[in-house]
C-alpha cells in the first residue's frame, strides 16, 4: 500500500504513515464488530446449553443485543469513587482495552496479510499480552476498595503461575519451527505429519502442549473456570466492582478481545494457522481463502471457550495454583525436555 501511495507522488514517509493508519484501521474496525458479534455468540452458545433462548428480542434474532448494551453503558454517568485515586481509576481501562488491540499488529491472517510482520511476532505477543494484567492490578488497587485489591492480588499471582506454563509452550513451538515469526511458524506446519496434516496440533510430542496452551490460554483470560479475579460468589464483581459506563465497557470489549486472540493464537501456533486442515485440495474447482480457514478455527476455539464457561464450575483459588504449579509447570518441562531432545537426535544425530 506505502508503494500505491508512492506512486501518486506522495513521499515516502507520508506514504508509510497513511498506509499503516489504514491497515490499523482494517484491523480494529472489524475487530470491534467481532467482539460485539462474538458477545452475542457467546450468550447463544451459553442459552443453547441451559436449554434457553438468549437474546432474541433487539433486532433480527437479537443479533443487535450487543449494541444495545452498548449504547446503554455509553449513556450511563461515569461515577468515580470519592477515595479512589482518579487518575489511576480511569487509567487502567485504557491500558486493559489498548494493549488487547496493539497485540493484534502482528497476527497474520493469510500469506502476507499481517501488519508488521516482524521476526520477533512471538515474543511481542508475550511481552504485550503480560502488560494487559497491569490494568486488572492498578484498577483494584485505584478503587481504594476491598473486593477489588483482593482481585488485584489474584490476578498478579494468576497471571504469573500460567504464564511459566505458557512460556515454556511456546518454546517447544520455538525450537520446532526454528522461528519466532508467526507467519513463518505457520508455514513450517505445512504438511508436518504424513506429509498430509498441517498442524504441530497433529504432531504426538506437541499435542500435549496444544492442550496445554489452550488451557493456560483460557486462565489467562480469567475466563470460566478460572474467573477468579471477577468472582461474583465472593469479591462482588472483583476489580470491576467499582467501575460503569464506558469505563466498565473498555474492560469489557478488552476482555472478549483478548478472548479472540487466545483463540487466534490456539489455531496460529498449533493448528496451521490459515492453512487448511489436509495438505490437499479439498474443492478441487475452488480454492478456499486462507483468512476463512484462520476464522474458521478461531470460531471453533471460541466455541470450546463458551462450552467449558457453561458447563465447568468454577475453580477453588487453591485448585487453581495447584493446576498451574503441580500439573503444568511439570508437564511442560518434561515434554519440552523431550521435544528439544528429539530435535537434536533428528538434527544433529548422535555424536560419535
Amino acid at each position: 500500500m506505502t508503494a500505491w501511495f508512492e506512486s501518486w507522488g506522495m513521499m515516502h514517509g507520508w506514504a508509510w504513515f497513511l498506509a499503516t493508519i489504514i491497515g490499523i484501521l482494517i484491523i480494529a474496525l472489524p475487530l470491534m464488530l467481532a467482539v460485539a458479534m462474538i458477545i452475542y455468540a457467546d450468550r447463544k452458545i451459553w442459552a443453547a446449553m441451559a436449554l434457553r433462548r438468549g437474546p432474541n428480542v433487539v433486532g433480527p434474532f437479537g443479533l443487535l443485543q450487543s449494541f444495545a448494551d452498548g449504547l446503554k453503558v455509553f449513556l450511563q454517568e461515569t461515577i468515580v469513587p470519592a477515595a479512589a485515586n482518579r487518575g489511576l481509576f480511569l487509567l487502567a481501562p485504557i491500558i486493559t482495552f489498548t494493549i488487547a488491540l496493539i497485540v493484534w499488529a502482528v497476527i497474520p491472517f493469510d500469506a502476507g496479510v499481517v501488519l508488521a510482520d516482524i521476526n520477533v511476532g512471538l515474543l511481542y505477543i508475550l511481552a504485550a499480552s503480560s502488560l494487559g494484567v497491569y490494568g486488572v492490578i492498578i484498577a483494584g488497587w485505584a478503587s481504594n476498595s476491598k473486593y477489588p485489591f483482593y482481585s488485584a492480588l489474584r490476578a498478579a499471582a494468576q497471571m504469573v503461575s500460567y504464564e511459566v506454563s505458557i512460556g515454556f509452550v511456546l518454546i517447544s513451538v520455538v525450537l520446532w519451527a526454528g522461528t519466532f515469526n508467526l507467519s513463518g511458524i505457520v508455514l513450517g506446519q505445512e504438511a508436518h505429519v504424513f506429509g498430509l496434516l498441517n498442524g504441530y496440533g497433529f504432531n504426538p510430542l506437541l499435542f500435549p502442549m496444544a492442550v496445554v496452551f489452550l488451557i493456560s490460554s483460557m486462565a489467562e483470560t480469567a475466563r470460566a473456570p478460572f474467573d477468579l479475579t471477577e468472582a461474583e460468589s465472593e469479591l462482588v464483581a472483583g476489580y470491576q466492582t467499582e467501575y460503569s459506563s464506558m469505563a466498565f465497557a473498555l474492560f469489557w470489549l478488552g476482555e472478549y478481545a483478548n478472548v479472540i486472540l487466545m483463540c487466534a493464537l490456539n489455531a496460529i501456533l498449533f493448528w496451521g494457522g490459515w492453512l487448511p486442515p489436509l495438505d490437499i485440495d479439498l474443492i478441487p474447482w475452488f480454492d478456499i481463502p486462507g483468512i476463512l480457514w484462520l476464522f474458521g478455527k478461531i470460531l471453533f476455539f471460541f466455541f470450546v471457550f463458551s462450552w467449558v464457561k457453561a458447563t465447568v464450575p468454577r475453580f477453588r483459588y487453591d485448585q487453581l495454583m495447584r493446576l498451574g504449579w503441580k500439573i503444568f509447570l511439570p508437564l511442560s518441562l518434561t515434554f519440552l525436555f523431550l521435544i528439544s531432545g528429539y530435535l537434536m537426535l533428528v538434527r544433529y544425530g548422535v555424536p560419535a
